[in-house]
């Protein structure tokens, strides 16, 4: 069946794997997607939506590099919200609630359609490694397929173990098996690996719920995008609602905390620290009497709902009574309760800034098998992965994002150089030069750099351009352009801003943070040139943002500019740190277990100290 050997192949088809697959195949290598259940390919295992804090500025990274997680979200996407406008654009985030079928569907023909792309259904049980580099994988019928590179994106299903209560059995996801054999070889050849938990909550009838006792949710009046291609509008939304509990609903959670896995020791491993379960909620934050429960309809045809906020491993009797006393769920009906499952992660210290493992060439983990959560996490680490597989069969230069490049790159940065304990969720407070890592300008920062390398389309690259060109002319008209100071004092005392006592450049004027672009249209220069240009929502943000906030965004691009140039400090990979007797004894252990390759990366490990850059520069001679 397999007689001549792949490029790549991609194991798991969940958001990791489907981006892998799609970057690897896109990019020309002829590439096989092998997963265990064609029917789940780009299944959501958890939540129906796509983006949120800091995760929506990787979806539009993922996109503006030539990814369909983008694509996707919005052609299934049943609402859309920018969350964080009342802060500052660094801190704006889109997010999409999904039709969970839709998605899923969308994802398959996505796939399909791309041209290099082979599939395959059946279990991986193992790899096929020549002395320290990997040239295929075998799976449960003994069948032996060969590869130049292969990607592994199991996501939870390495020895997953489900927990209800007392009561557990192997899964990897609810109605679906684990998967076995990996983790005993990688272990066997030397890689460290550990236990990681994750959970999800009950799925409800709809129809069982009062709604008239919710708060409705509804989405943006005017719904935005996550693909810079604005290739889907979304004409109509579906309303979220919100809901709480309350001490009698803590109340009976409690009463099950002797039968729940979490507490009576069945479950040993770390679980998610920003997306804890409802009994870790009300056992953290006992002084709390209540808390947010959101109603999320799963798509436009089915009456199933996800109950975000309720995550549980409680007995299903105790999620059913205590989930019955919230407001509107008084008659609620199950579809499914609530679960934990518990899976194999290895240390994402053992892998190179390619996402390659160091003890095994040509080997790339991705996705929640590096200790990550969430879809977006593991998209954008399944897209890098199949870019960098691709590359060095190509032989060319791998793609390493710099923390100031992308968010992808601080998710990357940190997972290697700092690894994880517990499911490392990403955050706009990780990312220090966020100003800069906007979700409206990931098109700058990255299109035309995939382009060079073939990912990205012509016609992504066209629609940058016409963008960028378009920002920079109204740029230049509000830097070159005055104003008149009357008719600038009527719009002032309008708004009831400070006066102006001279003519002066409308950039000046826009750099208020209490003036809009909305504002600034009733001056005569203004309103004369949208009279003359037809210009984009998108175009409007970007230079808004750029001008109100360009002493902020020049600061940070100075800061990064300094510490890019120890980005150019390459360490060589068989580097003896414990020669160095003048570096302290952590610094000597800790870069020696992660190998960093730059000096820029040692300078961000736990426990190595400026001087201890120091000492190594001078080495480098530097």
């Amino acid at each position: 069946m397999f007689d001549d050997a792949y490029d790549v192949i991609v194991v798991g088809a969940g958001h990791a794997g489907a981006e892998a697959a799609a970057a690897a195949a896109n990019m020309g290598m002829s590439t096989l997607l092998i997963t265990m259940n064609l029917q789940t390919i780009g299944q959501m295992s958890c939540n129906p939506a796509m983006g949120g804090i800091a995760k929506g500025q990787i979806v539009r990274e993922i996109d503006a590099l030539g990814g369909y997680s983008g694509l996707v979200s919005d052609e299934s996407a049943i609402q859309f919200k920018m969350l964080n406008r009342s802060k500052g654009p660094a801190m704006w985030s889109p997010r999409t609630q999904n039709d969970r079928m839709l998605f899923a569907e969308s994802w398959r023909i996505r796939l399909e359609g791309t041209p290099n792309l082979d599939f395959y259904q059946e279990m991986v049980t193992g790899l096929l490694i020549d002395s320290d580099r990997v040239v295929g994988v075998s799976t449960t019928l003994g069948i032996q397929i060969r590869a130049k590179k292969v990607v592994l994106t199991n996501g939870t299903f390495l020895n997953g173990l489900i927990h209800i209560g007392e009561k557990n059995f192997g899964g990897g996801r609810a109605g679906e098996k684990a998967s076995f054999g990996i983790t005993e070889q990688l272990v066997d050849l030397g890689f460290d690996s550990g236990r990681m938990k994750t959970g999800t909550p009950p799925r409800v009838d709809s129809r069982s719920l009062d709604y008239s006792k919710m708060l409705p949710q509804p989405g943006d009046v005017v719904p935005g995008h996550f693909s810079y291609l604005r290739e889907f509008s979304l004409e109509r939304q579906l309303d979220c609602h919100l809901t709480h509990t309350s001490d009698e609903v803590h109340d009976l959670l409690r009463q099950g905390f002797d039968r729940s896995p979490m507490f009576n020791g069945n479950i040993q491993s770390i679980g998610p620290r920003y997306c804890p379960s409802i009994e870790d909620k009300i056992n953290r934050f006992a002084e709390k009497d209540s808390h947010q429960i959101f109603v999320e309809p799963e798509g436009w045809r089915t009456v199933e709902v996800y109950v975000n906020g309720f995550s549980t491993s409680l007995p299903e009797d105790v999620q059913y009574s205590a989930l019955r006393k919230v407001k509107g769920f008084e008659q609620v009906k199950f579809f499914r309760p609530g679960y934990a499952i518990e899976y194999d992660y290895f240390p994402p210290t053992q892998l190179k800034n390619t996402l390659e493992t160091k003890i095994i060439k040509g080997l790339y983990f991705a996705g929640q098998i590096n200790g990550t959560t969430g879809y977006e996490e593991a998209a954008s680490q399944g897209i890098m992965a199949g870019i960098n597989a691709a590359l060095s069969i190509q032989e060319k230069d791998p793609l390493v994002l710099r923390r100031d490049e992308a968010y992808i790159g601080v998710l990357i940065d940190d997972l290697i150089t700092k690894g994880t304990e517990e499911p490392y969720r990403m955050f706009t407070s990780r990312a220090e030069y966020r100003t800069l890592l906007r979700q409206d300008n990931a098109d700058f920062r990255l299109t035309e750099l995939s382009h060079r390398m073939g990912l990205a389309k012509d016609n992504r690259m066209r629609a940058m351009e016409l963008k960028r060109s378009q920002t920079d002319d109204m740029l230049a008209f509000f830097e070159s352009t005055s104003y008149s100071f009357e008719e600038a004092n009527t719009m002032l005392t309008r708004l009831d801003s400070a006066l102006v006592k001279q003519d002066d450049k409308l950039k000046k004027l826009l750099s208020r943070p209490n003036v809009s672009l909305e504002d600034m249209k009733s001056l005569a220069p203004v309103s004369a040139y949208f009279d003359q240009h037809q210009v984009s929502d998108e175009v409007l943000e970007q230079v808004e943002v750029t001008i109100k906030y360009s002493g902020y965004i020049d600061k940070e691009r100075a800061n990064a500019d300094k510490l890019t140039r120890l980005e150019h400090v390459k360490i060589p990979d068989d580097f003896d740190y414990k020669k160095l007797k003048s570096l302290s004894f952590e610094a000597r252990e800790k870069l020696s277990a992660i190998k960093p390759s730059t000096v820029s990366q040692a300078s961000r490990i736990s426990g190595v100290s400026p001087s201890d850059i120091s000492i190594l520069l001078i080495h480098l001679g530097r």
